[in-house]
């Protein structure tokens, strides 16, 4: 049985964790900026992944069910923000739309 070396892992996660913070500092759409954090989490995922399997312990795999949990309420907050734009009548998922969650 043939294993991936870390180095080429660790290579994918830092394409995936490249493609993913561009994604999120370039665009001005909410859901856009939330699909580069979950690229982002998603690299983080594979590097321990790739972690444990070089090291032969499950350290990397508990960070992994971690980083699930990160992922799931970084989902449910942008569902929250989607559902409050639209309830507020900006009805837009521009970023621009948000500046009135201030409490004001």
């Amino acid at each position: 049985m043939m294993q991936v070396p870390l180095s080429h892992v660790l290579a994918v996660a830092a394409l995936l964790f490249t493609i993913g913070a561009v994604c999120a500092a370039s665009r001005r759409n909410v859901l856009m900026i939330l699909v580069g954090v979950e690229f982002m989490l998603t690299a983080a995922s594979i590097a321990f992944a790739g972690g444990a399997l070089a090291h032969g312990n499950l350290d990397g795999q508990a960070a992994i069910i971690l980083v699930m949990g990160l992922a799931a309420a970084e989902a449910a907050l942008g569902l929250a923000l989607l559902v409050h734009a639209r309830r507020s009548g900006a009805g837009s998922a521009a970023i621009d739309a948000y500046n009135r969650l201030s409490g004001e």
